[in-house]
C-alpha cells in the first residue's frame, strides 16, 4: 500500500513540476515568437512607408490601393539629383555660391530618373510581396488606406495607414496569450497589432512601435 501511495505522490509531484515549468516557459516561448514575428512585420511596414513616401513625392498624395502602389514600385521612376563636387572653403571665401560654381563647371548637379524599385529596394526585391504580412502559412494582406485630413488650423494633410492585427501576426501562437495582449492594448487605447501612419491624425507617418 505504501508503495502505491509513494508512486501516486511521485506522479503528482511530476505533474505539478511540469505545470509550474509550463506556467513559466509558456510566456517566455510566446515572447520569443512574438518578437521574431514583430521584427519581420515592422521591416515590411517600413518598406511600405518608403514606397508611400516616394509615391507622394511623385504624385503629391498617398494611395490606398495595393495595385497602384505595387505597380508604382515595379514600373515607375523617381527623380534624383546626381551631385558631383562640393563647395570648398576657398570657394566660399571667394564669394562663389553653389549656383555660380555650377555655372563655372566646378560642380555638377544633374537630375536623373531612376527606377523606383532599384532606387528604394534593389533590383532583386519582390514588390509583389509588399502587401502580405510576412507570417508563415498565411496570405493575409496588410490593411492599406489613404485620405486627406484637415488639421485644427485648416491645413489639408495627405495621410496613409498600413496595419496588421495581432490575430494575424500572431496566428497559431498561444491563443489565450494573444487575447491577453489584445486586451492590454485596448485598455491602453492602443491598436492591438502593428501599424504605420494614421487615417485620423497627422503623426508624420510614424509606426506605433517607434
Amino acid at each position: 500500500m505504501r508503495t502505491v501511495i509513494q508512486i501516486l505522490l511521485f506522479i503528482v509531484a511530476v505533474v505539478l513540476a511540469y505545470m509550474i515549468y509550463q506556467s513559466i516557459q509558456r510566456p517566455i516561448d510566446f515572447q520569443k515568437a512574438q518578437k521574431a514575428r514583430y521584427d519581420v512585420t515592422i521591416e515590411k511596414l517600413k518598406d511600405i512607408r518608403k514606397a508611400q513616401l516616394a509615391f507622394k513625392d511623385v504624385y503629391g498624395r498617398y494611395t490606398g490601393s495595393w495595385d497602384t502602389l505595387i505597380d508604382f514600385v515595379k514600373y515607375d521612376s523617381v527623380r534624383n539629383v546626381r551631385k558631383i563636387g562640393e563647395l570648398t572653403d576657398s570657394m566660399i571665401e571667394e564669394g562663389i555660391s553653389e549656383k555660380k560654381a555650377i555655372q563655372m563647371g566646378l560642380l555638377i548637379r544633374d537630375t536623373i530618373k531612376e527606377s523606383v524599385l532599384e532606387s528604394l529596394f534593389g533590383k532583386g526585391y519582390n514588390a509583389d510581396q509588399l502587401k502580405y504580412v510576412p507570417i508563415p502559412d498565411t496570405q493575409a494582406e496588410f490593411h492599406l488606406g489613404a485620405t486627406v485630413i484637415t488639421t485644427g488650423s485648416g491645413i489639408k494633410v495627405p495621410v496613409f495607414e498600413a496595419k496588421a492585427h495581432n490575430n494575424i501576426i500572431l496566428n497559431d501562437l498561444d491563443r489565450q496569450l494573444v487575447i491577453n495582449m489584445n486586451d492590454q492594448s485596448r485598455t491602453n487605447e492602443k491598436y492591438p497589432g502593428l501599424k504605420v501612419g494614421s487615417l485620423t491624425e497627422a503623426i508624420n507617418n510614424a509606426g506605433n512601435w517607434e
